[in-house]
């Protein structure tokens, strides 16, 4: 880092998280404010910021969520929301803490098939009315999805992007996700929910009046459009089949996405302009400018620099690479988006596991899998879903304040990581 451009990176980067953190102008504003300084200051340029894969936008993240958020808008429109919120509210027997369990195993579940991303975008409508029907604050629910999503995605290939990459360089496998790392999710998600109990206690007030009126409801009344909702679950499933089939198909999920969306609007009545108007515009630049500045960081080789740092600490001790890995892996995802952190350390990583003649089942990328992944839960800005439901929870006139996420998040984080740190030492070192 003796180039002044790399300082100038981390001022900048810097001065925009703190900003961010302060909350004093809107992060939108910031995150663009931010790339723009970055572009004038020459810390990455135009050809990096909106073109490179190393450096630059992930248009794969922006066109996926796109794509995403237009096949939620058209569903919106059946009353499918409103008829999953009756739903899991009775089966819960209206009880708050018993709801947001169900709904915190669901994201789970559902983010170990698809991205997090995804899974967020379809279950927050649901929470929204579920809150509201049982006059419920709406932050908890959302946040403790956020958390599901982030460690669900850890069970298998597809479940976060980090994995990908991942597999893709070490060679791992679908099942190899499913044996390492699914056993340590279904822990994470009882831990999870254990802190949820603690966390958010009080706001699981029952209200028996609220709670009576919706157990005499009937659920098949509040969907309005059935040959709609056909077509939106038949476009659904096929777009969750090509997330699934991705190693096989070779299509992107933002591919898929866009598939599914345009052709949900050909096939149906929906308005373009109606459709459009549901995308969280707002969200997608904030990622594009958050894009551009870490791009800033990778271009002028600062996180190249923290990822080297890093191989040099872990040197050629597997136990406590392994465990140093996944800890630094969590405190660097928590402040810069997993997805270029993990492209740029997976080469470090893979001549670490070399060096150490070959690796123990393949320990070190286990640990950068469960760093990335879990680190994301840190901040509000730490893994693409945090930011997608802050920005769903403002649209409604509900905003999550960027400490009022992250003081959960660390905790989260915390409690995560720490059983995470126990499972690597345990299964591949002391029981091995």
């Amino acid at each position: 880092m003796n180039d002044w451009h790399s300082w100038a990176a981390v001022v900048v980067f810097v001065g925009a998280y703190a900003l961010i953190i302060s909350e004093k102008i809107h992060r939108v504003a910031v995150a663009l404010g931010g790339a723009g300084l970055m572009l004038a200051l020459g810390a990455t340029d135009d050809v990096s910021a909106f073109y490179s894969e190393d450096s630059g936008i992930d248009w794969n993240v922006i066109f996926l969520l796109m794509g995403m958020m237009m096949i939620v808008g058209v569903l919106k429109k059946t009353g499918m929301f409103e008829f999953l919120a009756i739903w899991a509210v009775k089966r819960a027997r209206a009880r708050p803490f018993r709801v947001m369990t169900m709904l915190v195993v669901l994201t789970a579940v559902a983010s170990a098939l698809l991205d997090n991303v995804t899974t967020v975008l379809l279950v927050a409508p649901v929470t929204l009315l579920v809150c509201e029907r049982l006059a419920l604050p709406v932050a908890p629910f959302l946040i403790a999805e956020v958390f599901a999503s982030n460690i669900g995605g850890i069970a298998t290939l597809v479940g976060d992007p980090p994995n990908i990459i991942i597999a893709s360089r070490a060679g791992l496998t679908f099942n190899d996700f499913l044996v390492h790392l699914a056993p340590l999710a279904v822990v994470l998600v009882a831990v999870l929910i254990a802190l949820c109990r603690l966390m958010f206690r009080s706001s699981f007030v029952y209200d028996e009046d609220r709670a009576a009126e919706i157990m005499a409801l009937e659920e098949r009344e509040a969907i309005k459009d059935r040959r709609l909702l056909v077509q939106g679950l038949v476009v659904l499933a096929l777009v969750v089949v090509g997330f699934v089939l991705h190693p096989v198909l070779h299509y992107a999920p933002s591919i898929v996405a866009l598939l599914g969306a345009g052709l949900l609007i050909a096939v149906s009545t929906a308005e373009t302009s109606e459709v459009l108007a549901e995308v969280e515009w707002p969200t997608l630049a904030f990622f594009a400018g958050l894009f551009i500045m870490i791009g800033g960081l990778i271009h002028t080789g600062v996180i190249s620099e923290i990822s080297k740092g890093l191989a040099t600490l872990i040197g050629t001790n597997e136990l406590a690479g392994s465990l140093t890995l996944l800890g630094a892996s969590a405190v660097l995802s928590g402040v810069v988006d997993n997805i270029p952190y993990v492209a740029t350390m997976a080469p470090i990583t893979a001549d670490l596991v070399q060096h150490m003649g070959g690796g123990k089942d393949h320990v070190m990328w286990w640990a950068l899998a469960l760093g990335a992944d879990l680190g994301g839960n840190a901040t509000a800005i730490g893994a693409s879903a945090n930011v997608v439901v802050l920005g769903i929870a403002e649209r409604s006139r509900r905003p999550i304040s960027f400490w009022q996420f992250t003081k959960y998040g660390l905790v989260v984080t915390a409690a995560t990581v720490s059983v995470s740190l126990v499972y690597v030492w345990l299964r591949y070192f002391a029981l091995s």
